[in-house]
């Protein structure tokens, strides 16, 4: 990909976003939208900047080095030192330095050597703190280097076709018209990926609910719950719902289709989008404690768990999970996750079928649960498990697993 220098409106935006997240603690994607709200720049303005910000994020301890020579990766140091950030960016990628009030100028000299030390250096050269390294050796082995790689590349975009209004052919025409380029994408019928900067979510084809932005490998989940129109269908990790509508259009609009979660706020953002999207067969519930799992005993005929994790097949996205407290809390989730399948599955009724899936590549959200599971619930079998890996994909990372309880 061809960078730009950005221009001095956008590198003050730059270093406003990720002065956003290192000083202030916002996520990434939050950082984002404040800075955005109401600007007047260009589609293409605002993803040179979305490119810049994300690249720095991804690979902090990098962009950290090569202003600084140290491999401390100090937040509270980095969060007064966004300008030579943005500075370091430019001439990471030989281009010239913008000319804003706050730019600092970078020793060409140090930044040469620091630079080829880096390159030398895969976790720095590929953004990687050390207990990820440490995580991803032990749980994927000879798999890991290509992972982490792919997972320091900025993320495509992708649509989720929304059947119950329009087929893929007509999305694509529809696009076209209003000069956003897409293209097929191969074993993920559902999906579309957008080939240049354009505004998405001011286009009259998503304003008439058309489709909604959504990974290819996450596309990938729901498709596996093979839902039938006229079904009874729990989501119960519903969130802000993206599997939820995919499973709906799936449903042909027809059957019963429960989105839950533990946060109502969520739930009303799947009420917005659903009436957008026309999925009238989705019924929200919020999730108050244990009874409202009981009440659903033996009631659905496909369950989909598509529980907390820590976001690790999802950097390319959320790069700011890695420099958090990602690794603290890893056994936090894994215990809910463990929790969720346990007291959860028993709303599916016997035959029914049921999908638990992370948006993580490692095995300790993954196999290793399911595997756990299975030896306390017999009454379930396994039919198949699949990771989706960025490496060999292109996509997000995920993983699902497919499982059936045994009929009565």
């Amino acid at each position: 990909m061809t960078h730009t220098a950005l221009n001095a409106v956008q590198a003050n935006m730059a270093t406003t976003i990720l002065s956003s997240v290192l000083q202030d603690n916002k996520p990434l994607d939050r950082a984002y939208s404040l800075a955005f709200a109401n600007q007047q720049m260009t589609p293409a303005q605002l993803a040179q900047i979305t490119r810049c910000v994300g690249e720095i994020i991804r690979r902090l301890n990098l962009f950290a080095y090569l202003v600084s020579g140290s491999e401390e990766l100090d937040m509270s140091e980095l969060a007064n030192a966004c300008p030579p950030l943005v500075s370091a960016w430019h001439l990471l990628h030989g281009v010239a330095l913008p000319k804003f009030p706050y730019c600092r100028p970078i020793d060409q000299d140090d930044f040469e050597q620091h630079l080829a030390q880096a390159k030398a250096d895969p976790l720095l050269w590929d953004g990687c703190p050390q207990w990820l390294e440490d995580l991803g050796q032990s749980s994927l082995g000879e798999l890991w280097p290509a992972q982490r790689q792919a997972l320091a590349q900025g993320a495509k975009r992708y649509l989720r076709v929304n059947l119950l209004k329009c087929s893929r052919e007509q999305l694509q025409a529809k696009l076209a018209s209003e000069q956003i380029e897409t293209q097929t994408v191969a074993g993920v019928e559902s999906a579309l990926e957008v080939l240049n900067d354009s505004a998405l979510f001011k286009s009259q084809a998503f304003k008439d609910g058309w489709f909604e932005q959504q990974d290819a490998g996450s596309q990938l989940v729901a498709q596996a719950l093979d839902v039938k129109p006229g079904m009874r269908v729990i989501d119960a990790c519903a969130g802000a719902g993206g599997k939820t509508l995919h499973l709906a259009a799936q449903m042909q609009g027809k059957g019963r289709l429960l989105a839950m979660d533990v946060e109502q706020w969520k739930l009303d953002n799947l009420k917005t989008r659903a009436r957008r999207g026309g999925a009238h067969n989705v019924e929200t519930r919020l999730i108050v404690g244990s009874k409202t799992i009981k009440r659903l005993k033996d009631s659905a005929d496909r369950l989909l768990l598509d529980v907390p994790c820590s976001g690790l097949g999802v950097l390319k996205r959320n790069p700011d999970t890695k420099w958090r407290d990602a690794k603290d809390r890893l056994p936090v989730l894994m215990e809910l996750q463990a929790h969720i399948i346990d007291s959860y599955c028993r709303m599916l009724k016997p035959g029914g079928m049921m999908v638990y899936a992370t948006c993580s590549i490692m095995p300790c959200e993954n196999q290793e649960q399911v595997q756990r599971f299975l030896a306390n619930h017999p009454e379930f079998s396994l039919i198949m498990e699949e990771t989706i890996l960025p490496a060999e994909t292109g996509f997000d990372g995920f993983y699902l697993a497919k499982l059936q309880k045994q009929p009565q």
